[in-house]
C-alpha cells in the first residue's frame, strides 16, 4: 500500500486499498460487469466486503464469469455444485438468489445496467462527505432501485445492497474529502 490518503476503510487492507483505488466509485457499466457487482454485493450481504473481494475469483470461475444468459440455465445440480465449492460463500439461499435473479436478467425488457443507471441519483451541488461516518447506508435512490428490482422478480436486493451496488458502480461518489480519489 502506498501512502495516498484514502477512505478510512481502504487503509485497512492491501484489497482494500487495490479495489479502492481502481474500481470503487468508477463508472462502470455492461450487463456482466453490473450483473457480477449485483451478485458480489448480495453475497456481501451481513459479511465483509473483504471476504467477497478474496473470493471474487472463485465466485466468477464458479458462476460462469456471470454471465446471466449462462447462470439462467443453472439447475438443482448446480446448486449442490455451488454448496461444495470451497472457495465461494455457500448460501444455499444466495446461491439460488443469483440463479434466479440469472433468470430475471434475460428477462428484462431493458439492459441491466441501463435499469440500474436509472437510479443514479443527480449529484449536482452535492457535498462530498468529510467522513466515512457522513456516507449513507440507504438513500432515496437506493430504496426506488430496490423496489423496483424486487418488482421485477429480483431477490436479495435491499435498499442497503443496492446503495452499496451504487458505490461500487459509480453511480454515487462516496470519496470522502482528503481522500485522492475525490474529485
Amino acid at each position: 500500500m502506498t501512502d495516498l490518503a484514502r477512505c478510512s476503510w481502504a487503509s485497512t487492507a492491501p484489497d482494500y486499498a487495490e479495489y479502492h483505488d481502481n474500481e470503487w466509485g468508477v463508472p462502470l457499466h455492461g450487463e456482466i460487469a453490473m450483473f457480477e457487482r449485483m451478485c458480489l454485493e448480495s453475497f456481501q450481504s451481513g459479511l465483509s466486503w473483504l471476504v467477497i473481494l478474496r473470493k471474487r475469483a472463485a465466485f466468477r470461475e464458479s458462476f460462469a464469469g456471470f454471465d446471466p444468459g449462462v447462470v439462467a440455465d443453472f439447475d438443482d445440480f448446480d446448486v449442490e455444485r455451488l454448496l461444495s465449492t470451497t472457495g465461494i460463500v455457500r448460501n444455499r439461499a444466495k446461491i439460488k438468489a443469483v440463479i434466479a435473479n440469472a433468470r430475471t436478467v434475460v428477462r428484462l425488457d431493458q439492459p441491466l445496467d441501463e435499469l440500474l443507471w436509472s437510479f443514479s441519483p443527480d449529484t449536482d451541488g452535492r457535498t462530498r462527505p468529510a467522513t466515512m461516518a457522513d456516507v449513507p447506508a440507504i438513500t432515496d435512490e437506493s430504496k426506488a432501485m430496490a423496489k423496483e428490482l424486487k418488482r421485477r422478480g429480483f431477490t436479495f436486493v435491499g435498499p442497503t445492497t443496492c446503495y452499496a451496488l451504487m458505490q461500487a458502480t459509480g453511480m454515487v461518489d462516496d470519496h470522502v474529502a482528503g481522500c485522492w480519489k475525490a474529485s
